[in-house]
């Protein structure tokens, strides 16, 4: 059986799409079809169901990813243990981060280390969800809670802090709320509800018991922009509102604390690309100890 056939079957069973696999991982449609029937033929079984819409899982198909997937698992190991196959930085690293510190922090930043070695390949993936490392969604994770149990190696980044916003076109046109209490007559930005992927963002009952948003954006990079434009008073990242003249503190005695963490599977801790990554991101943050 062939490695790299199992390498297929992961990332289409991954992406749930054959084009997308092969674009993944930089190999021609028709090539990686053939691969993959190559390997059912191999197990003499049918892994996918195949569709024009995409592939899904046969039962047989489920079984074999347990098994595969713990095959990944002891190939990135044994190439930590040996070392030399990833002496080089080189490859794909994968970042998955919320969107407003992928997006306002990382996004700027990242070309340094692609400068530093070449021959990495960074995916930066900013969205407001939670990521698999287990299923290789990410190399790496940024996330917002330090995870409790799983096969993961977790270092804290830095802690950070939000408050209260409103754009100059808007408090020109409805004032400041003096308090917590006046809130309530202005309107409000705020996150879905029932899309909020993690507990720390359900941050608003620390500023008033009842925050019943007029407009809700699951999307930190999309709350600020509502607030630039005058939509109403939101709670807003610091480090990303401060880049924005136009935008004034609201209420400046009410502030939020929260962390971000990095992330990695155990089985990847002694790749030396993604050590290097996790490395620099420590690096940046550090840089800008001042902007938290």
């Amino acid at each position: 059986m062939n490695w790299d056939d199992i390498r297929i079957f992961l990332a289409v069973a991954r992406t749930g799409q054959i084009l997308a696999a092969s674009r993944r991982l930089g190999l021609n449609h028709a090539t990686l079809s053939r691969r993959l029937t190559s390997l059912e033929e191999a197990l003499e079984t049918r892994l996918f169901i195949r569709r024009t819409n995409g592939c899904e899982l046969t039962a047989e198909g489920e079984t074999f990813l347990l098994s595969a997937e713990r095959m990944e698992t002891e190939m990135l190991e044994a190439q930590a243990r040996l070392g030399r196959t990833d002496a080089a930085i080189a490859g794909t690293v994968r970042i998955g981060a919320p969107d407003g510190f992928g997006v306002s922090f990382l996004a700027p930043r990242m070309g340094r280390l692609i400068e530093r070695h070449p021959e990495l390949r960074i995916q930066l993936v900013p969205v407001p969800r939670s990521f698999s490392l287990s299923s290789r969604e990410a190399d790496i994770a940024v996330t917002l809670e330090r995870p409790e149990q799983g096969r993961l190696v977790s270092s804290k980044l830095t802690d950070y802090t939000l408050g209260l916003y409103a754009s100059r076109s808007y408090v020109d046109r409805f004032g400041l709320p003096v308090d917590a209490e006046d809130l309530k007559s202005h309107r409000r930005i705020g996150y879905v509800e029932d899309l909020i992927f993690s507990q720390s963002l359900n941050f608003t009952g620390e500023v008033m018991r009842n925050w019943s948003a007029g407009f809700e954006i699951s999307s930190a990079i999309g709350q600020t922009e509502a607030v630039r434009a005058g939509a109403g008073v939101c709670i807003l990242h610091n480090y990303i509102a401060r880049q924005y003249p136009d935008l004034l503190r609201v209420l400046p005695e009410i502030s939020i604390t929260r962390s971000y963490w990095t992330i990695f599977h155990e089985s990847v801790r002694d790749l030396a690309r993604v050590r290097i990554v996790a490395d620099f991101l420590h690096e940046i943050v550090r840089e800008e100890k001042g902007a938290w």
